[in-house]
């Protein structure tokens, strides 16, 4: 399989400031990406380097087997990006917008043009002014903009950033379609972690600029700690009960007044017993597998990564 995109030991530094340290990444062809970390973690400083917009202080970028150098940006015609917020000029239709960006690229012909605007869905508003779309169709009108000329690479930062939950669902499924129909490799950098979830087929974790794991989803999947749910009315109590007789350590009290016990080879229904013995109700109880954003938590807060 294709490598798309190879990172290797990326740095960024402003004065003392580590904004990026020493991040690696690898994308194959097909892939769905999940670059993930909270506002701030490296995510667009990381992302900005791989398209050549701003210098790495050290560590290189190979997009398509070829290392990105000054001045030479002819691989970038295999890209599409949308980086921060997508600008356009309000005054201008959807259409217009479009073709501006299609002639400063060279391409010809305007087939390409009601191409894009099918595909992300804005084909029917396309002689709407840019200033009457809403954040979610200008988000959509960006990734038009960004696959105009058939890129075999999409980098989408933040994507769904601010939209409501029908943004989020159309753009999720629309990066689903552009992955499967087009057979683009798609980067998606997010904190949106549900989200991230029902795409990726690989995720690189990054939090103050030190990627902490790059994994593939489905390994994730397969590795993440199942634990048992326990709704009780008295949470620490019963932690500390299950602690003392049952020698319980690994479980955690949530804020909801859920305990979450991953200690292996205990039975619920003996710690069921045992609380109401103890005068402790049970309001609910359930076996439960850790989502990505209880592990990327995990992660973040210093626990070990899947080897």
């Amino acid at each position: 399989m294709q490598t798309i995109m190879q990172v290797t030991g990326l740095c960024k530094y402003y004065k003392k400031i580590k904004a990026v340290d020493n991040v690696h990444m690898s994308l194959q062809q097909g892939d769905i990406y999940g670059f993930l970390g909270q506002n701030g973690a490296g995510k667009t400083t990381a992302i900005r380097m791989m398209m050549g917009l701003i210098q790495p202080s050290s560590g290189k970028v190979e997009l398509f087997g070829e290392r990105i150098k000054p001045g030479r940006n002819q691989i970038f015609g295999k890209v599409g990006s949308v980086i921060e917020y997508p600008g356009f000029y309000s005054n201008l239709t959807a259409l217009e917008n479009l073709d501006i960006h299609r002639r400063m690229m060279g391409l010809k012909g305007r087939d390409a043009l009601e191409d894009a605007l099918h595909t992300v869905g804005l084909w029917e508003a396309r002689n709407r002014k840019a200033a009457q779309y809403s954040l979610g169709m200008k988000q959509r009108l960006g990734i038009a903009r960004a696959i105009l000329h058939h890129p075999e690479l999409l980098i989408l930062d933040e994507p769904t950033n601010g939209l409501d939950p029908m943004g989020i669902k159309e753009i999720r499924h629309l990066i689903q379609e552009l992955a499967q129909k087009r057979r683009i490799t798609i980067l998606i950098s997010s904190h949106i972690l549900s989200e991230v979830e029902q795409l990726a087929t690989k995720v690189g974790i990054i939090h103050g600029g030190v990627m902490l794991e790059e994994t593939s989803m489905q390994r994730l999947k397969e590795k993440n700690r199942q634990y048992i749910g326990l709704q009780v009315d008295q949470p620490e109590k019963a932690r500390e009960l299950l602690a003392a007789h049952m020698q319980i350590q690994d479980c955690r009290v949530e804020e909801d007044g859920w305990l979450r016990i991953y200690d292996e080879g205990k039975h619920s229904g003996e710690m069921n017993r045992f609380l109401n013995k103890e005068g402790i109700l049970v309001n609910s109880l359930s076996g439960v597998k850790d989502s990505l954003e209880d592990y990327f938590i995990h992660l973040i807060k210093g626990g070990a990564a899947i080897v």
